[in-house]
């Protein structure tokens, strides 16, 4: 499991001061095996507890305990892909097995995102809708103990939605899903909700 523990967090202006906290004293438990969501409006913390998770950015103070050793996949707001490489290669891009292992890989996850038509697109040919499946798919790929999903549902209509999500928690079983929708949260059946002020 882990453990946010009263973690607190600003971000800094130019001149390097502590701006208004955007957690302040958050604690929060993610068990092993349940799809977390968290929810509030914008500025209300939702990225910021992502990227400390991730270990992109450091709290002010408090602790997260239980992510030692952990392999962490996310998916963030922006897509973040690789414009000049195809959603083949966008993928497979983040693969350490043999050649063969990566094709197959590849292709199932293609075939999972309902991409396998356009897999060897540019992903500038391809529409914002595709390139979210690719961006989720890439994530599915590469693994690991937790999925961070930060508004993953974004530019797909809901009969999608429906077929993709899943498909994610078939490969993932413990989610951190950051939303303000209750839509999104029911759709990952979310057993344990937590709101962002």
């Amino acid at each position: 499991m882990i453990s946010v523990k009263n973690v607190s967090f600003a971000y800094k202006s130019a001149d390097g001061k502590a701006e208004k906290p955007i957690l302040s004293c958050f604690s929060l438990e993610l068990p092993d095996g349940f799809v977390t969501a968290v929810m509030g409006e914008s500025g209300s913390g939702k990225t910021t507890l992502a990227k400390l998770l991730l270990g992109l950015i450091e709290p002010d103070s408090g602790e997260i305990t239980g992510i030692e050793g952990k392999r962490i996949s996310a998916v963030f707001q922006e897509d973040r892909l690789l414009p000049w490489y195809s959603a083949r290669r966008n993928i497979a891009a983040v693969l350490k097995g043999t050649k063969t292992e990566n094709a197959a890989l590849t292709d199932a996850i293609l075939e999972e995102m309902e991409l396998s038509d356009s897999a060897d697109k540019p992903i500038r040919e391809l529409s914002g809708g595709m390139q979210r499946r690719v961006a989720i798919g890439r994530a599915l790929a590469f693994g690991g103990d937790l999925l961070i999903l930060d508004e993953p549902l974004k530019g797909l209509d809901p009969e999608l939605q429906n077929r993709i999500v899943p498909r994610i928690k078939n490969r993932f079983s413990t989610i951190l899903l950051i939303t303000h929708s209750e839509d999104e949260a029911r759709k990952f059946g979310a057993e344990k909700t937590v709101k962002l002020k």
